[in-house]
């Protein structure tokens, strides 16, 4: 998620069962924390554009992190102000470990993957229930915190704290109808899924983006969720099979890793892109919920040293037309 929701959910929660009297430094310490685990975007490398894919939404956001996320952040924070302003370092530390524990669950609700079980496991945690941008969201969220800053009263974090939850268990009965879309329209077409996944597009629970594999190909198609449902007729493109798609490509050469270190980034919906040479694209992400046009992807090439690694490109299709054909979906 935005910084801004990840701080002001990571507010909420300290707010929530701090003492009056220690509020708004309760509030502060939560606020920082709850953005700290994003420090892991730092982690990058001018040689190896895939590092950062690597590190972010790893180590920093394992749930047998946030104990020492949580010391981190107080005793930086403790020595910052936490201590000027009559807080023992022990209430410190607890509502810095109550921010810091906001945040990985909070990413978890997404598409894009959370390590939450690292180093046990690198499984990418991924419940699809909201968007990583989400205006309803976070303007409640926003808007209770500083209620309850404003007035000094708890009921108003609390009630934050029940919209952070209520929100996505929506978002989860949304994706599900969303799913029972996705295995119509398959249905159909005379497919069976081997696998099916539906994510929100963005900033809201109505408008869905369906994303099935059947017979070596990924369909792409919008669906919205609402008092009536309504499908977004897509396209389709191949399975990525890098022995058919790039018969130049070393399997022991550095770029044929990093497709595999991509592959695993994407959860597995990779594709050749169909409107560019020797591009692999990451299918979950894009503009428009029924379109293949990507936001992110590598380039290889052909002629590249073997230890030469890919590059990470990102894309954006955010033009007048394109945020009017998103706008007649949502609204219709």
């Amino acid at each position: 998620m935005d910084p801004l929701t990840q701080g002001v959910l990571g507010a909420s929660l300290p707010l929530s069962v701090a003492r009056k009297s220690h509020l708004r430094t309760a509030g502060l310490l939560g606020l920082l924390s709850g953005m700290a685990p994003d420090l892991d975007v730092l982690i990058s490398s001018s040689t190896d554009p895939l590092l950062s894919l690597e590190y972010h939404r790893q180590f920093t956001h394992s749930l047998i992190f946030i104990p020492v996320g949580g010391l981190i952040c107080a005793l930086i924070l403790y020595l910052l102000f936490a201590r000027r302003r009559s807080l023992s370092f022990g209430a410190t530390y607890l509502y810095c470990t109550l921010g810091y524990a906001t945040h990985a669950l909070l990413d978890s609700c997404t598409t894009y993957g959370t390590l939450l079980l690292w180093p046990f496991s690198d499984m990418r945690v991924a419940w699809n229930v909201i968007s990583i941008i989400d205006p309803a969201y976070t303007l409640i969220i926003l808007t209770l915190v500083l209620l309850s800053v404003k007035t000094q009263r708890q009921l108003f974090a609390r009630f934050a704290l029940a919209w952070v939850v209520l929100y996505p268990l929506f978002g989860l009965y949304q994706r599900d109808r969303a799913i029972e879309q996705g295995y119509l329209i398959a249905e159909q077409r005379g497919h069976t899924p081997s696998r099916l996944m539906a994510r929100p597009s963005y900033g809201n629970l109505v408008l869905w983006r369906v994303i099935y594999e059947a017979e070596d190909s990924y369909y792409v198609d919008g669906v919205r969720v609402g008092v009536n449902n309504k499908h977004f007729l897509g396209s389709s493109v191949p399975k990525l099979i890098t022995v058919r798609d790039m018969p130049w490509l070393d399997p022991n050469s550095q770029q044929a890793k990093d497709i595999q270190r991509f592959t695993w980034f994407a959860n597995g919906y990779v594709a050749l892109d169909p409107n560019q040479k020797d591009r692999i694209i990451d299918l979950r992400y894009s503009t428009l919920p029924n379109s293949t046009k990507p936001l992110w992807g590598i380039q290889l090439s052909p002629n590249a040293d073997p230890t030469a690694h890919v590059d990470y490109r990102m894309t954006r299709d955010n033009t007048a037309e394109v945020r009017r054909q998103f706008f007649t979906m949502l609204f219709d």
